[in-house]
């Protein structure tokens, strides 16, 4: 069977990174690249046997990332967030991958976890790359939702299992990751040459919503649904809000990614 390294990343996870790294277990690496936490998230994945490193200069997700496919030493690397977790079918599968040694891109689906609550009725439609040969994979780029750039054009091929993403578990941990994801996001756009403001915003919030919670079924997974698709919306406003009425002033931001 082909090597695999899980490689993760963190930053003040201290509550999350145990049950990460528990689901890992069966990587022949498992890789922390660690943002500079100050609640103890390194000291805790040692003690759990991860390799770690600490970078506190943050620079951005795609210097992170970049950081641990200099670290990683399998044949296969699979990407994770602390928040994160791989269930057992989901390990199966990719078990399967590496016993056939197969080159290729391999994306997968979440299944939310959203203030206590699993969101199984609610659709997943997005696909993120996160399993790749090492050999092919050159480096990633990007500020949010970096993108992979890979040595030779792979076919992207999905892992049928989810994965669970402890998204949001608390409100004021929903605010905080609102403004973190709205400067980003604005940070990405301004690079773009996009417009901001508040009916860009409106538009792109109302969308967003009715996409979560009518399409794709958030109605159905009561007040937790209701309060995942309204936090996600909002950072879908907010980002154009940021971008007209905060432009020069993550200025710095963009310098550093």
């Amino acid at each position: 069977m082909a090597t695999l390294t899980i490689a993760i990343l963190t930053l003040n996870e201290a509550k999350r990174i145990t049950a990460c790294i528990e689901s890992a277990r069966f990587a022949d690496q498992v890789l922390v690249v660690d943002g500079g936490s100050a609640d103890g998230t390194d000291a805790i994945a040692r003690q759990l046997g991860a390799e770690v490193w600490v970078y506190g200069d943050w620079q951005g997700f795609a210097t992170q990332r970049n950081r641990q496919i200099e670290h990683a030493r399998g044949d296969y690397v699979l990407f994770l967030d602390a928040d994160e977790e791989i269930t057992p079918a989901l390990r199966d599968e990719i078990q399967r991958v590496l016993r056939t040694g197969e080159d290729g891109v391999w994306a997968v689906r979440w299944t939310q976890v959203a203030f206590g609550r699993a969101l199984t009725r609610m659709r997943s439609t997005s696909w993120v790359p996160r399993l790749f040969k090492r050999a092919d994979l050159l480096r990633f780029e990007g500020v949010v939702h970096e993108q992979s750039v890979l040595a030779t054009p792979r076919r992207e091929r999905r892992l049928r299992q989810p994965l669970l993403h402890h998204s949001r578990e608390t409100i004021y941990g929903s605010l905080l990751k609102l403004a973190q994801y709205t400067q980003l996001g604005a940070v990405k756009r301004a690079r773009l040459g996009l417009t901001g403001g508040v009916l860009r915003g409106m538009a792109s919030g109302g969308a967003c919503f009715v996409r979560l919670y009518v399409l794709q079924l958030g109605m159905l997974c009561g007040a937790q649904g209701f309060l995942y698709c309204l936090f996600v919306s909002l950072e879908s406003f907010f980002r154009y809000a940021a971008l007209r009425y905060d432009q020069g002033r993550f200025d710095d931001v963009v310098k550093r990614t």
